[in-house]
């Protein structure tokens, strides 16, 4: 299981470098085209805005981990064991239910937006926003699985010790 969620976080950090690549070539293009053709092409901007909405909910679905997180956890490591437990479980829970509980009006909202296209692109906006659902959808299994290695093995005795895929 290690090996596979090593190899799915390394296929994501390609898929993640392939967005910031296109972003960051796209940004050159747009340079280019303003201030050397003297003609910018309307369509780079939304390119790069597109390519950056893709690349923040799937980097922060596929590749952030948990311990890459600004946290407050003064009072969870001054916690005993037992109080840190439930303090685990009740955020874990919390933030899954509270994100499984958005996902259908969220996805209601996404998939409306398919009568919109995108000004220059003529992408529909549905298009554009469907990362938002798969990170909901993502995050909401990453806490599920989070609840339930709290359940099995305890708290971490250190805040974000409980990493998916890594040995240790």
């Amino acid at each position: 299981m290690a090996k596979l969620t090593r190899w799915g976080m390394k296929f994501g950090e390609t898929i993640a470098a392939a967005l910031l690549g296109a972003m960051f070539l796209t940004f050159l293009l747009q340079i280019f085209s303003r201030y050397v053709m003297e003609q910018p092409f309307g369509w780079t901007l939304e390119l790069c805005l597109v390519l950056w909405v893709w690349l923040v909910f799937f980097g922060n679905a596929f590749i952030v981990r948990e311990r890459d997180h600004v946290s407050f956890d003064i009072l969870y490591l001054a916690a005993p064991p037992g109080p840190r437990k439930v303090m685990a479980l009740v955020s874990a829970l919390a933030i899954a239910l509270a994100l499984a509980w958005s996902l259908l009006p969220t996805w209601d909202w996404i998939d409306f937006l398919k009568i919109k296209k995108s000004a220059t692109l003529k992408i529909p906006m549905r298009t554009i926003y469907s990362i938002y659902a798969v990170f909901l959808v993502i995050v909401v299994l990453r806490y599920v699985w989070t609840f339930v290695h709290v359940l099995r093995h305890g708290a971490p005795s250190e805040a974000h010790e409980i990493h998916v895929g890594e040995e240790g």
